[in-house]
Formats: structure tokens, C-alpha cells, sequence
């Protein structure tokens, strides 16, 4: 059975700041940083991940990139990244609860390489946009490596990219059921109305988004806030339809104007009401 994405489903599951806590209580999230071309979907996405309750948020980017990132924020950590190599020993160890790859990030070997790496260390990952693309001509290679919490948010177009040739369906469900059983990960197949599709069968359909949301970068902003979540250490299908839901709620409560932008300036209004 097939659920409406409500609070009540995740509301008990919603991360609380401890009262004699600290930031890494509140977990680390680590961002792929792609080229400074394209460095505003990262920032988008860690902004929103902060604005979501992750304790601390790292853009992890090579040495053109990181000035750009660097004078960007002010509670973002920039970490020079050259490699997979060094990126797999940036998010190694404990501290680290979720590694986000994809937004402006290049359909590259390079990018390839960063996935497989944030994969093996089994943290919990959320794969988007680029990071997506770049295994379309080999889609089993990036299921193989998924062993253990992952999250894939394809649009339309990174759907078909990654499993147009594996699922044949006209059925919007029944296409988010089939790729999260083949991938092995929890799908967010993005749209008008979104649905979130476990591999063991489980499935919400979101239904308060708004038609503001369709302009560049949002895709960007929800998955730094699954980011966030996941950093705080919520399940992945609570975190998941909390954060399609907080998506759509601070673009409904927005309304016409809505850019990408908005969206993590919005959400403590959000969040507050959720957590009162």
C-alpha cells in the first residue's frame, strides 16, 4: 500500500537538538564540491543542509574551486580535495554521517570515482544529479556498489538516464518501486508529485508541492536537506519524505518569486512548527 507523505509518518523520527549537546552531536555532513562554474548548486545544497540541523557541513572541492566556496559562507568548512584518494580519507571515521555527491559536481571520471569511494566507506549517501548521470552507460556498476544507506533523487531525465533501458513501465509507481528494488536504494523520483520508494516495497507519494518549485536549483536544495537529516542520524525513508515534505511546504509558503535560493532561508519557519 501506497501512503500520502505526512508528518505524522516521520514527525517521531525528526531530529531534536540535545540541550547539553554540541555540533558533532548533530553530525557532519560532507558535500562534493564541483568546479567553480558550477559551485551554486553545491551551495545551495549545503546551505540547506545547515538550515536543516546538521551540526557541521563541509564542501569537500579542488584548489580552482575552493576560494569560491570559501568566500561563500561562513559556517561551511571548505576541505581541499584533489582526488578520491583524499576524498576517501576525508569522510572516513566516525564524525561523518553523510556524504552528498552530485549538485554541479560534472559528469566526470572524477566524479564516478567519488561515489564508488563515499559507497565503499558505507556511509549514509545521497546521490544527485551529476552523480547519477555519470553511470549511465554502466548503471549496474553503480547498484553492485550500494550496500548500505543510499539515496538516488533522479528528475525525469536522470530516471531515464539510469534506468530507461532496465524499466519499461508508463506507471510512475510502479517505475519508483522497480528502480529502488534494481538499485538497491531508496528512490526519491522527483516530479509534481514525488514519490519516495523503498527497496523493500515501501512507498509514499508527496501531494503539497507547488508548481514554483519548477525553476533551477530546488533539486539542488532537497538534497541538502536530506544532507542534514541524514547527518543528525534520521532512518533514510523518514529523512527522505521529511525532506521532500519540508521542500514543498517552504515553497508552498513562499509562493510566486520562489527561487532556489529561498528555500533554506525559509525552512526555520518550517522547522519550528514541525518541532513545536
Amino acid at each position: 500500500m501506497t501512503e500520502k507523505n505526512r508528518p505524522d509518518l516521520w514527525a517521531g523520527q525528526f531530529p531534536r537538538p540535545k540541550e547539553d549537546g554540541n555540533k558533532h552531536d548533530r553530525g557532519h555532513a560532507v558535500i562534493y564540491g564541483g568546479p567553480m562554474h558550477s559551485a551554486g548548486a553545491t551551495k545551495i545544497a549545503a546551505r540547506c543542509a545547515l538550515r536543516c540541523g546538521a551540526g557541521l557541513v563541509s564542501i569537500a572541492c579542488d584548489q580552482d574551486a575552493l576560494p569560491v566556496y570559501a568566500a561563500s559562507f561562513e559556517a561551511v568548512m571548505t576541505k581541499l580535495t584533489k582526488s578520491a584518494e583524499e576524498f576517501s580519507q576525508l569522510i572516513q571515521g566516525d564524525r561523518v554521517k553523510s556524504v552528498l555527491v552530485g549538485p554541479g559536481a560534472g559528469v566526470t571520471q572524477q566524479t564516478k570515482e567519488i561515489v564508488l569511494s563515499a559507497l565503499k566507506h558505507r556511509k549514509s549517501c545521497i546521490l544527485d544529479a551529476d552523480a547519477l548521470s555519470v553511470f549511465s552507460d554502466n548503471p549496474q556498476s553503480l547498484f553492485d556498489a550500494i550496500q548500505s544507506s543510499c539515496i538516488l533523487t533522479p528528475h525525469q531525465g536522470e530516471f531515464e538516464r539510469l534506468f530507461g533501458k532496465l524499466i519499461h513501465s508508463d506507471d510512475q509507481l510502479l517505475r519508483a518501486k522497480q528502480a529502488a528494488s534494481l538499485s538497491h536504494a531508496l528512490v526519491i523520483y522527483k516530479g509534481f508529485n514525488t514519490i519516495i520508494a523503498t527497496p523493500d516495497g515501501r512507498s509514499t507519494i508527496n501531494t503539497n508541492a507547488t508548481p514554483y518549485l519548477a525553476t533551477a536549483g530546488t533539486g539542488d536544495a532537497l538534497a541538502g536537506i536530506c544532507a542534514g537529516l541524514l547527518a543528525q542520524g534520521m532512518p533514510a525513508f523518514e529523512a527522505a519524505c521529511a525532506a521532500v515534505w519540508l521542500h514543498a511546504e517552504v515553497a508552498s509558503h513562499f509562493g510566486p518569486g520562489l527561487i532556489a535560493e529561498d528555500i533554506a532561508d525559509g525552512l526555520p519557519a518550517v522547522l519550528k512548527a514541525i518541532l513545536a
